[in-house]
């Protein structure tokens, strides 16, 4: 009997990235990265819960998935609050019975230089980014050690391994993102649950507008960039699904850095070439 090999094959890459019956709980919903995160597990066939402090600003956004075929629900979430937290991860895991991924989005920035930031920049900064990403994956995990199966994605930034001037509670921030993520790992991975840190480059989000605003910034900024252009939200779709899915189950405890190369250094070691040199092939 003749295979079909190609037909064969073709079956089994369309279930790849395949989210569905999978339920995600993506934070901070409201704006930005955190809604094109949700729309790409979506796509994918996950069914989502949205958070926002204000859960009411979430429902033009819940119309919008519903309408992709996904199934949703919101709840209110305050990650710099311990009852916040406890209360929105258990009607969450109530909405649909159970979280298999968590996209620990929420976060934000206070950009000033270092010797302007005051103490209560700093608190705001590293709770709501730092000791709000803990606490939501450890409230979500202890629902995925009895399933013995998770995904938790915490989402850093290139400031994870690179130092930028202005943002010094933010990079301290994310760089402890990038060790949670390693410790998380090692401490749940023998239940079946991977911990992985997403860490963007430079993209255009509500948080740093003001910058894109500036050409001269932008041109310098693409300058360093070795694909010489700032990401765009859909650049990060392919990641977020990979680590949401089956397909990167012998994955954990890694950053994936989606940032066009500038965390290579992105710096000329050679002078630039004179007019009219030929170039090579």
């Amino acid at each position: 009997m003749k295979t079909d090999i190609s037909s064969s094959a073709s079956s089994q890459h369309s279930s790849f990235f395949d989210l569905t019956n999978r339920v995600a709980l993506v934070t901070g919903t409201s704006r930005g990265l955190g809604q094109y995160f949700a729309r790409a597990l979506a796509r994918a066939g996950a069914d989502l819960i949205l958070t926002s402090r204000n859960k009411a600003s979430l429902q033009a956004f819940e119309s919008e998935l519903r309408e992709l075929g996904c199934r949703c629900a919101s709840v209110s979430l305050d990650v710099c609050s311990e009852q916040s937290i406890q209360a929105a991860i258990s009607d969450a895991s109530a909405a649909f019975g159970k979280i298999d991924i968590l996209v620990n989005n929420a976060g934000m920035n206070i950009r000033k230089p270092a010797t302007e930031v005051t103490w209560e920049d700093w608190n705001q900064i590293l709770d709501t980014n730092l000791r709000g990403s803990f606490f939501v994956a450890q409230a979500v995990a202890k629902g995925m050690i009895k399933r013995e199966y998770g995904r938790i994605i915490n989402i850093g930034s290139v400031t994870s391994v690179a130092g930028y001037a202005g943002l010094g509670p933010y990079g301290a921030s994310r760089g402890g993102i990038r060790q949670l993520t390693m410790s998380l790992a090692d401490d749940w991975g023998p239940h079946g649950i991977t911990v992985n840190c997403l860490a963007p480059g430079w993209f255009k989000t509500a948080q740093n507008k003001v910058m894109y605003e500036n050409k001269e910034w932008v041109q310098y900024l693409c300058d360093r960039i070795p694909l010489k252009r700032p990401g765009r939200p859909d650049d990060l779709d392919g990641p977020v699904v990979f680590l949401a899915s089956e397909e990167s189950r012998y994955v954990t405890g890694q950053i994936l850095l989606v940032d066009g190369g500038i965390s290579t250094g992105a710096t000329r070691a050679l002078p630039a070439s004179p007019v009219g040199a030929p170039k090579a092939t």
